[in-house]
């Protein structure tokens, strides 16, 4: 393959005729210009230069290959200033993995954030489950998830970064007798029929977890696993159920939504990256977007975006 550096070189000494000419140019000596054309002319098995009087002339070989260099070196400009924009994060592509409840609540003001400070970065967004996309973003197939996860040890491979806590709520019909309450205690939810809202994992969890610490484990009367449907069965009247502030951002008109305590139960969302993975100003960017978004949910401050 050709040398690109030896071709401008080539260039600088037919533009200017001669190898004096040419290195005072480049800020080169004469011999060491005199080196990269005879290794050129070594590299393309043929003469690209020949004398005439005290300067040089380019041969026919001499002229294709300068004439080239001048698309070449502007290629390579162009490829200059792409890279800087990549760097500067003015240009690029996130791909983001997100579970339903964070879409409106979290990621979409995130985004929105994001866009007026980095307009140039397409972000690529599917939905997964609260717990799926850890092993994607180990992979490398996702530059960021959102993921609910409790206290404990990253898996292999991921760095995670707390975003909020998302505390739970009960959901009742209105004319249930704690309905008329401030705040719910959760032993007082023991006993009631419940409409189960979460699948097994992560967010499962949190609930059950809650439960026993109030020393009851739920009667899970009617299974779903969206919060639109569990709050369409408590407004008939066929349970309670406990549900995280953020999937109640379409609040049903049938149904008083109140916060619990005893404990509170709630859970962590936290974003996954890659272990490694550099931290390109875009990926920072949608971090710290993320943390300014959660902050009025009762996140922890921005002001360090690769916090636990």
């Amino acid at each position: 393959m050709l040398d690109v550096r030896r071709i401008q070189v080539l260039r600088a000494v037919v533009e200017t005729g001669s190898v004096t000419a040419a290195a005072q140019r480049l800020g080169y000596t004469p011999s060491a210009v005199s080196q990269q054309v005879a290794a050129l002319e070594a590299q393309a098995g043929t003469p690209l230069l020949e004398r005439v009087g005290r300067g040089v002339r380019p041969t026919e070989a001499g002229t294709l290959l300068a004439g080239h260099a001048e698309l070449i070196g502007g290629q390579v400009a162009l490829a200059e200033a792409a890279l800087a924009d990549l760097r500067a994060g003015r240009t690029g592509r996130l791909t983001v993995r997100y579970f339903a409840t964070a879409g409106p609540g979290l990621l979409a003001p995130a985004l929105a954030r994001f866009r007026e400070q980095h307009p140039g970065v397409g972000v690529e967004l599917r939905l997964s489950e609260p717990d799926d996309p850890l092993a994607e973003v180990a992979a490398g197939r996702a530059d960021l998830g959102l993921v609910v996860r409790p206290e404990a040890p990253p898996p292999p491979g991921v760095d995670l970064v707390r975003l909020l806590d998302d505390p739970y709520r009960v959901a009742l019909p209105p004319d249930h007798p704690l309905a008329g309450r401030d705040v719910v205690d959760m032993a007082d939810l023991a006993k009631e029929p419940w409409v189960g809202s979460e699948p097994p994992g992560p967010c499962l969890h949190a609930v059950l977890q809650g439960c026993a610490a109030a020393g009851f484990t739920p009667e899970v009367a009617v299974e779903c696993q969206d919060y639109t449907t569990a709050q369409g069965f408590v407004a008939a009247g066929l349970g309670i159920a406990l549900l995280p502030r953020l999937g109640l951002a379409v609040p049903h008109p049938g149904v008083t939504v109140r916060p619990v305590r005893g404990p509170e139960p709630a859970r962590t969302i936290r974003a996954a990256l890659r272990s490694g993975a550099p931290r390109t100003p875009a990926l920072t960017g949608l971090l710290t977007a993320l943390r300014e978004a959660a902050g009025p949910l009762g996140g922890p401050s921005a002001a360090h975006p690769y916090g636990s």
